[in-house]
C-alpha cells in the first residue's frame, strides 16, 4: 500500500474496530526482530543496487530484471509489472539516470530490507531533465537467491 492510501487504511480499519464487536483473545503473532545485517552483507548489497543503478542508466533491462526474484511481490507489484514500468520509462525519457544511497541494510525473518534514499531524472524531448522520482529511507526485501542478492518484495 503506498503512502497515500494508509491514512485512509487506518481510518477505515478504526472505525471498524469501533463497530465491530470485541473478537475472542487471539494468540499474538511472533514477534519479528530487526538486527543490523553484517557488514559483508551490506557491502554486498552496496554492490548489487550500484550495478543495478548502473544498469538502469545503460537501459539494460536484462541486467536489471536479473535483480529481481521470480518471487516478486510487493504492494502488488510483481517482476512483470517491473518490466512494464521499466518500459514505458526507457520509451518516455531520452536519458535516465539515477542516484541511490543504501542508508541502511536490517536482517528480518531471512529476508534483508534495505533501506535506501535517491533520485531519478529523466530528459524529455523539448522539456530537457525533470526529476521522475524521489524517495527517503524506504524499505525494499531482498533475499539471497542461489549466490545472488535479488529483490523479493514484502510479499504482500
Amino acid at each position: 500500500m503506498n503512502r497515500l492510501h494508509r491514512p485512509l487504511a487506518a481510518l477505515l480499519l478504526a472505525l471498524g474496530a469501533a463497530a465491530a464487536p470485541l473478537p475472542a483473545p487471539a494468540q499474538a503473532p511472533p514477534t519479528v526482530v530487526a538486527t543490523p545485517a553484517p557488514p559483508e552483507v551490506v557491502v554486498a548489497l552496496q554492490r548489487a543496487v550500484e550495478r543495478a543503478r548502473q544498469q538502469f542508466e545503460a537501459r539494460d533491462q536484462t541486467g536489471i530484471l536479473a535483480a529481481v526474484s521470480e518471487q516478486y511481490r510487493s504492494s502488488g507489484m510483481t517482476k512483470a509489472a517491473v518490466r512494464e514500468q521499466l518500459n514505458a520509462m526507457f520509451k518516455l525519457y531520452q536519458q535516465l539516470r539515477a542516484r541511490v544511497t543504501v542508508d541502511r541494510v536490517e536482517m528480518v525473518g531471512g529476508g534483508a530490507w534495505v533501506y535506501t534514499t535517491g533520485e531519478v531524472t529523466g530528459r524529455l524531448p523539448l522539456v530537457g531533465w525533470v526529476t521522475v522520482l524521489t524517495w527517503q529511507a524506504e524499505p525494499e526485501v531482498a533475499r539471497l537467491e542461489a549466490t545472488n542478492w535479488r529483490l523479493f518484495g514484502f510479499q504482500d
